[in-house]
C-alpha cells in the first residue's frame, strides 16, 4: 500500500507542476497585455504634459490654466499677499457712556430724589478698519462707530492712536476716521476696480472676528451686485463665502493683487456666526465716500431724478427683448437731470456707464458713485430703438438742512416741530424724494400734538386745504376753529379724522 501511495503522490506533484507552468504562461501574457494598454493610455498624457510645458493645458484650448509644473508651484501660498496687506488693517475700539435707570420712577423729578439719578456704564465694542491714505485716513463701517464717545485705533504692530470721526454716512454704512501719527509712516491698501471683479475670483477677508486678533480667511466672490440685502439704502454688495464674523465689520476684502475690493459689512446668519454668506461694500463706493470726507467734509449724492421698476419677463417680452434686464421709468421729476436729458415714462434703461442694471437700487448706487456735475451714459430702449443718453448728474433740489418751525397756538399741532420736505432733504433722510409736503420732525414733551400726530408724519391737508408748504400750513392754522379736519400720511398710509378742541 505504501508504494501505491508514493506513486499517487508522484502523479499529483507532476500534475501540479504542469498546472503551474500553464498559470505562469497565462500570467505572463496578462502582464504583457496590461503593460501594452498602459502604454497606449499614458502616451497621450505624456505628450500633453510636454505640450503643457509649452503653453498648452490639460483643459482644452485655455492656455491660461495649467497644472503646477514645479514643486514651488505646488507650494504656492497667500503668505506674501497677507504680509503686504494685513499691516493696513486695524482694530477700531469704541467707548460709549450709557445712562441706565435703576428705577421706573427715575425720570420723575419727585421720585428721583428717593431713587437717585440714572447710573452710567461704559459700553465697549470692537470692529475693524482699513488705512487708505498714508496720512492717517481710515475707513470702517458706520455701525462700528455709531454714537461712540471715544474712538481708539490699534495698528497691527500694536501702536495705538485716538481717532477723529471725519464723516459718518448711515446711508452707505461707511465712516471715515483720521489718526495723527506725527509723521510716522503708515501702510495702506490701494483701491481695486470693482468693475473687474467677477464671480469666482479668489478673495481674502482680513479683520478681527470676536476680538481674537487679526485673522485672515479665504474664499471666492459668490455674487456681485446684491441689492436685496436690506443693510443700507445704497445696497449693491459683493457677496463672498470667505468666513466673516462679528468683529470683521469694517475690515478689508482684497483680491489676489492685494487691492481693496470691498469693506466687509454684514453677514447672513441665523446663529450669529459665519454661514459662508458675507457682504462687502464695493470699493468704488468706499472711494467716493472717502474722497467726499477728505475734500468736502460731507457727501452730496447725485441723483437721476427718476423712479423706476424692475423689468419683468412679461415686460421684456412685450418690448422685444430676449431676457429681462434693466428698469422701466415710472416717474420723472420735473426739471431734474432725467427730464432735461429727455427721458420719459415707459423708457427702459438697460445700462449705466456700460454696466447692466436690474433694479432701481442698482441704478441709484451706480449713479451715486459719481460726483455732481459728471455725466453718466445711459443705454435706453425708447420707441423700439436703443439710444445712448448722456445725463448730467446733479444733487436733488432743496436745502440739506430743513427750515424748522415750532407750531404754537390753539390748534391740533401745538408743540410740534415741522419742516418743509424738499427732494434733497427727503433724500438725506432716506425718504422718497418725489414726496413733498410738511413733515413732523419732533414733538415737545407733553405737547397737545402727541394726541394727533407722530414724528415722521406728513401733514396732507387741514380743513380740506392741501398742505405742500409751510406757508400753506400757517394759513390753514390761522383761524379760530373748534373742529379740525386733518389728513396725514403715516408710513405710506393715509389717516383722516376730525379733532375737536
Amino acid at each position: 500500500m505504501r508504494p501505491l501511495r508514493r506513486r499517487n503522490r508522484a502523479i499529483f506533484m507532476m500534475q501540479t507542476n504542469t498546472m503551474t507552468r500553464h498559470v505562469s504562461k497565462l500570467l505572463l501574457v496578462s502582464v504583457v497585455a496590461v503593460l501594452a494598454l498602459l502604454a497606449v493610455l499614458i502616451s497621450p498624457l505624456f505628450s500633453a504634459g510636454q505640450a503643457g510645458a509649452q503653453g498648452v493645458s490639460f483643459f482644452g484650448n485655455d492656455t491660461d490654466k495649467q497644472v503646477p509644473q514645479t514643486h514651488a508651484q505646488v507650494e504656492l501660498s497667500y503668505a506674501p499677499l497677507v504680509k503686504k496687506v494685513s499691516p493696513a488693517v486695524v482694530n477700531v475700539y469704541t467707548k460709549k457712556v450709557v445712562r441706565q435707570n435703576v428705577s421706573p420712577f427715575a425720570n420723575d423729578p419727585i421720585f428721583r430724589e428717593f431713587f437717585g439719578a440714572p447710573q452710567e456704564r461704559v459700553q465697549n465694542s470692537l470692529g475693524s478698519g482699513v488705512i487708505v491714505s498714508d496720512d492717517g485716513v481710515i475707513v470702517t463701517n458706520n455701525h462700528v462707530v455709531a454714537d461712540a464717545d471715544e474712538l481708539l485705533v490699534v495698528l497691527s504692530d500694536r501702536r495705538e492712536y485716538e481717532a477723529e470721526l471725519i464723516l459718518a454716512d448711515e446711508r452707505t454704512d461707511l465712516a471715515v476716521l483720521r489718526i495723527d501719527t506725527e509723521g510716522d509712516p503708515l501702510p495702506t491698501v490701494q483701491y481695486g476696480d470693482t468693475r473687474d471683479t467677477e464671480v469666482g475670483d479668489i478673495v481674502l477677508a482680513i479683520g478681527n472676528p470676536f476680538g481674537v486678533g487679526q485673522t485672515v480667511t479665504s474664499g471666492i466672490i459668490s455674487a456681485t451686485a446684491r441689492t436685496d440685502v436690506g443693510v443700507s439704502d445704497y445696497a449693491f454688495f459683493l457677496q463672498t463665502d470667505a468666513a466673516v464674523n462679528p468683529g470683521n465689520s469694517g475690515g478689508a476684502l482684497v483680491n489676489t493683487k492685494g487691492e481693496l475690493v470691498g469693506i466687509n459689512s454684514a453677514i447672513f446668519s441665523r446663529s450669529g456666526g459665519s454661514n459662508g454668506i458675507g457682504f462687502a461694500i464695493p470699493a468704488e463706493m468706499v472711494k467716493r465716500v472717502v474722497d467726499a470726507a477728505v475734500n468736502e467734509g460731507r457727501i452730496v449724492r447725485p441723483w437721476l431724478g427718476l423712479k423706476a421698476q424692475s423689468v419683468t419677463y412679461d415686460i421684456a417680452k412685450s418690448q422685444g427683448m430676449n431676457r429681462p434686464v434693466g428698469v422701466m421709468v415710472t416717474e420723472v421729476f420735473d426739471d431734474g437731470p432725467a427730464d432735461e436729458a429727455g427721458l420719459k415714462r415707459g423708457d427702459l434703461i438697460t445700462e449705466i456707464d456700460g454696466r447692466e442694471v436690474f433694479d432701481e437700487n442698482g441704478l441709484k448706487f451706480l449713479a451715486a458713485t459719481r460726483s455732481p456735475g459728471e455725466v453718466s451714459q445711459l443705454k435706453v430702449l425708447h420707441g423700439g430703438r436703443y439710444e445712448t443718453v448722456g445725463v448730467t448728474l446733479a444733487p436733488p433740489p432743496g436745502a440739506t438742512k430743513a427750515e424748522l418751525e415750532l407750531l404754537e397756538g390753539r390748534h391740533p399741532f401745538s408743540g410740534a416741530e415741522v419742516a418743509e420736505l424738499s427732494p434733497r432733504l427727503a433724500e438725506e433722510m432716506g425718504r422718497d424724494p418725489f414726496v413733498t409736503g410738511v413733515l413732523v420732525t419732533r414733538i415737545l414733551r407733553g405737547a397737545y400734538a402727541w394726541r394727533v400726530v407722530r414724528p415722521g408724519d406728513l401733514i396732507v391737508s387741514v380743513n380740506n386745504a392741501p398742505i405742500k408748504t409751510l406757508e400753506q400750513l400757517d394759513e390753514a392754522l390761522d383761524t379760530d376753529a373748534s373742529r379740525w379736519a386733518i389728513e396725514l400720511d403715516r408710513n405710506g398710509r393715509r389717516i383722516a379724522g376730525t379733532v375737536t378742541l
